[in-house]
């Protein structure tokens, strides 16, 4: 996802800047983001549209003092609970070994009998760990042609989620303020918050911008695919695609409008990239239509495709567009 990791000290910047006790991070995504907020003594409410995000959220965010166990870790790593096979016999062949498919399987004996933010702990380890062993961290092939002899791709899932789950528990930590994860579409979220940031997929010029086809394996398997209708006649299983307006050339431009609408009482900081739709002078207009004072920031970014260092970079401007 298009992690805004190396723009934090800037975001935090401009969240110093514009102050406040509550903030509303609407596409949270990686989550970094949110986490920044809360580090920085907001109230935060985090969103999104799918669930694996919004289980990373409430594992990081909402969670305040939470964590696995080594007992609980070593329970998880260790026998089955139960003989379900649901992605031994769904995947088979596919993206993983026989052990590590095993593995998932077994694993999710265990956290079904977890709770609230262990569980969401656990989740989020597991979805970490697919998505390192993963090559290129997407789910769009389902062989190691990207095989580049990383160690992320040669340990075992046993092993990624042992590590995974200490790198959660790291960075749980409390920030004496409330916060809360929620899953669902953006125009659903009640609420007031002093600060609204919003992160939406960036509609390409063509085609579209599908989440799900790259990262459905994550999805479903944050909920052992419980209410996911898998495409059985795909290759790689993919899950059918959940409709957004902000992944569409032909539809951006007015749910964006919408969305400054409804959050026109807080101050809004929109992150968007120069070679999506539509054009900052667009956004700009639109956003002016509910605020009265809007400042646009331009900052280089580097885009990864994948999780390896010798991963293709494309250097795109990155706007921050701040309406107060």
């Amino acid at each position: 996802m298009g992690s805004k990791y190396k723009l934090v000290p800037q975001l935090a910047q401009v969240f110093a800047e514009i102050g406040g006790t509550t903030a509303l991070d609407a596409f949270s995504g990686s989550g970094v983001v949110s986490y920044t907020l809360k580090a920085l003594g907001y109230q935060v409410t985090t969103n999104d549209f799918l669930n694996f995000p919004s289980i990373i959220a409430a594992a990081t965010v909402e969670n305040q003092s939470e964590l696995l166990t080594a007992d609980e870790i070593d329970a998880i790593c260790g026998d089955a609970c139960d003989d379900r096979d649901f992605i031994q016999s769904t995947f088979d062949g596919l993206y993983f070994d026989a052990d590590d498919r095993a593995f998932l399987d077994s694993a999710w004996s265990h956290i079904d009998q977890l709770t609230d933010a262990k569980h969401a702990l656990a989740v989020s380890a597991l979805v970490l760990s697919a998505a390192r062993k993963q090559p290129r961290g997407v789910f769009t092939f389902t062989d190691l042609r990207y095989d580049d002899g990383r160690r992320d791709l040669h340990l075992s899932l046993r092993e990624h989620f042992r590590e995974r789950a200490g790198d959660y528990n790291a960075v749980v930590f409390d920030s004496r303020q409330p916060s809360r994860a929620r899953c669902g579409e953006v125009s659903a979220i009640e609420g007031e918050f002093d600060v609204v940031y919003l992160d939406p997929p960036y509609a390409p010029p063509r085609d579209d911008n599908c989440y799900i086809k790259r990262y459905h394996f994550l999805e479903g398997l944050s909920v052992y695919w419980r209410g996911q209708q898998i495409m059985q006649q795909t290759k790689t299983k993919k899950l059918a695609k959940k409709y957004t307006p902000f992944s569409y050339k032909r539809t951006v431009a007015q749910a964006l409008r919408e969305t400054f609408k409804q959050f026109k009482d807080s101050t809004i900081v929109l992150s968007y990239s120069s070679n999506a739709v539509p054009d900052a002078a667009t956004i700009e207009a639109a956003m002016r239509e509910v605020k009265g004072s809007v400042e646009v920031r331009q900052m280089d970014h580097r885009y990864s495709f994948g999780t390896h260092p010798a991963a293709q970079r494309r250097t795109v401007s990155e706007y921050l567009f701040i309406g107060r």
